[in-house]
C-alpha cells in the first residue's frame, strides 16, 4: 500500500503487521546489490521510489512464501509498475474521484480509463457505483479485455433481517470500501473451494443487464470471518478520532474533492457526538496541506462552511531540520518550495472568508518564502501572519513545520507533544490571542485534512509509539 504514514515499513505487510526493520534492512541490501549487479551498463540507473519498494515487496513476499498478496496500485493502473501481475486472482476499482491530473488526466472518464488497465482476461473484477460515463468506460474497458466486470450491490443488501454489519472505519465512504472487499474475498475463497458464497453469472455477449451498464454481483450471507474483520478494521490516519482532555484531534488524508467532502460529512457527526462544553467555550482549529497537483483552491472552498477559528498551513515536514527523520523526507520538495505553497493557501483561506462574509476581498501582499527563512533573533517561532493592518486577529496562521504547529494549537495541553526546539513568542496579534483563546477554551476541535502524508507526520508527533 502506498504513502506510508510513518515509517516506510508500513507499505509491506504480513498478516496486517508492517515487517520487521531486521526482515526490511535484510531484504532491502538484497534487491538493491541485485539491482546494481545487473542493472544495464549503458543505463545505469536504478529503479524510483517506488519502482524499487514494488520490486521489494514482490521480493518479501515470494521469500515469505505468503498465501494470497493484496496489491494496491500507486497512481492509476495502466501503467502503474503494480500492474505487471498477469494472472491476479480478483480486480477491485473503488469510487473515482479526480485525482493526479497531470498523469491521469482531468476528467472522470480519462481516469476510468487508467483504472480499467488493471483488468485482466478472464479474471473477475468488481468495482462501486460509480457516475454513468465513467461506469461505462470501465465496462468498455472490461470488454475490450474480455474481464467480467460486476457492480458490487451496496452493504444493505449484505444485511439480514437481524445482521446488522458494523464497520470499524467511519464515514459512509467506508461502506463501499466494504461492499468491494466482500466481493474481492468472496472471489478468493472459492477459489479456495468454499461452497455457499453465491455463484457469479458469467458475462456473455449480449447479456441482459437490467438497465445497468455493468452485471449487478449477487448477494450472500457474508462468514463470521468476514463480519468481524468489517467490525475490527482499523486503518490509521482515516476518519481517525484522537482525544486528549481538552484538544480532540480528527484526523482524515483526504485530499481530492469527493474525500474531502466525505471528510466534512464524517468530521461534523464526530464533532457533534462529543459533549459539547458546559460553558460553550468551544475552538474549531484546521491544520492543512496538500501536495502535487491538487486544486487547494476548490478543497478549501469545501471546507469553509465547517466555521473554524483558525485555519493553520503547514509543510509535511514534522520539524526543523527537516534531515530529523528521513522515512517523512520528501527529496523532491525544499522547504522554500512546500512554504510558499502554503503561504498561497493561507491567501485563498482568507480570500474565502472574506468573500463568504461579503467584504471586499483582503489580499495581503504576497510574501516570499526566502526572505522568511533568514534567521532572525527578533523573530523566534517562525509564525507567518498576512502583513497588514487588518484584520488584528487573523484567522490563517502559516507555521514552517508540523512540530511548531501542534505546539501552538495544543497550548501546552496535550501531555503527547514535547515543545519543538524552537522556541520564542511571535509578536503578531493572531498568535497571542489565538493563544490565549486555545488556552482557555473548554474544548479544541482540531480537523488535520488534505494530505496522507501530513497526517502521517501529526501522527508521529502525536503517538511517538508509531516510530518504534
Amino acid at each position: 500500500s502506498s504513502p506510508h504514514l510513518v515509517q516506510v515499513r508500513e507499505r509491506i505487510r504480513i498478516n496486517g503487521q508492517p515487517i520487521s526493520r531486521e526482515q526490511f534492512s535484510k531484504y532491502f541490501w538484497l534487491v538493491y546489490n541485485r539491482l546494481e549487479e545487473t542493472k544495464d551498463p549503458e543505463h545505469a540507473s536504478m529503479p524510483a521510489y517506488f519502482r524499487f519498494l514494488t520490486i521489494m515487496a514482490f521480493h518479501v513476499f515470494l521469500q515469505e512464501k505468503v498465501d494470497l498478496a493484496v496489491v494496491e496500485v500507486g497512481i492509476g493502473g495502466a501503467y502503474d509498475c503494480t500492474n505487471i501481475i498477469r494472472a491476479p486472482v480478483v480486480c477491485g476499482v473503488s469510487s473515482l474521484g479526480i485525482d493526479h491530473t497531470s498523469i491521469l488526466g482531468d476528467t472522470m472518464e480519462k481516469i476510468a480509463w487508467q483504472k480499467g488497465g488493471i483488468f485482466k482476461p478472464s479474471v473477475p473484477a468488481f468495482t462501486v457505483v460509480q457516475p454513468k460515463r465513467p461506469l461505462e468506460v470501465l465496462r468498455d474497458r472490461a470488454q475490450e479485455r474480455e474481464c467480467p466486470l460486476y457492480l458490487c450491490p451496496d452493504l444493505d443488501a449484505f444485511e439480514g433481517d437481524h445482521q446488522e454489519l458494523e464497520l470499524g472505519l467511519a464515514g459512509a465512504h467506508q461502506r463501499s470500501n466494504a461492499a468491494l472487499a466482500l466481493q474481492l474475498a468472496r472471489t478468493w475463497l472459492q477459489r479456495r473451494g468454499w461452497q455457499g458464497l453465491g455463484e457469479l453469472k458469467e458475462v456473455l455477449p449480449g447479456t441482459e443487464l437490467a438497465g445497468r451498464p455493468v452485471l449487478l454481483a449477487p448477494t450472500f450471507r457474508p462468514t463470521d470471518a468476514m463480519i468481524q474483520g468489517l467490525r475490527d478494521t482499523e486503518w490509521l490516519g482515516r476518519t481517525q478520532v484522537l482525544p486528549r482532555g481538552p484538544v480532540t484531534w480528527y484526523l482524515d488524508g483526504a485530499h481530492t474533492t469527493s474525500s474531502i467532502q466525505a471528510c466534512i460529512h464524517w468530521f461534523r457527526q464526530a464533532a457533534l457526538n462529543q459533549d459539547k462544553p458546559h460553558d460553550g467555550s468551544e475552538v474549531r482549529v484546521l491544520l492543512f496541506n496538500a501536495t502535487g497537483d491538487r486544486d487547494t483552491a476548490a478543497l478549501l472552498k469545501l471546507l469553509v462552511p465547517c466555521h473554524f477559528d483558525y485555519a493553520v498551513f503547514c509543510p509535511n515536514f514534522t520539524q526543523m531540520p527537516m534531515a530529523s527523520n528521513p522515512d517523512q523526507q520528501n527529496f523532491n520538495v525544499t522547504l522554500e518550495n512546500a512554504l510558499t505553497r502554503c503561504l498561497e493557501n493561507q491567501r485563498t483561506w482568507t480570500r474565502l472568508l472574506e468573500e463568504k462574509e461579503g467584504q471586499d476581498p483582503w489580499l495581503p501582499t504576497p510574501l516570499q518564502a526566502g526572505e522568511l527563512l533568514q534567521p532572525a533573533p527578533t523573530r523566534g517561532t517562525l509564525l507567518l501572519v498576512p502583513p497588514a493592518p487588518r484584520p488584528l486577529n487573523s484567522p490563517a496562521l502559516v507555521f514552517p513545520c508540523l512540530a511548531q504547529a501542534l505546539w501552538w494549537v495544543a497550548q501546552g495541553r496535550d501531555p503527547q507533544l514535547a515543545a519543538p526546539t524552537t522556541v520564542g513568542a511571535h509578536p503578531h496579534p493572531a498568535a497571542s490571542s489565538g493563544a490565549v483563546l486555545l488556552r482557555e477554551a473548554a474544548a479544541v476541535r482540531v480537523l488535520v485534512t488534505g494530505s496522507l502524508h501530513l497526517v502521517g507526520g501529526v501522527l508521529r508527533l502525536l503517538d511517538p509509539a508509531l516510530s518504534q
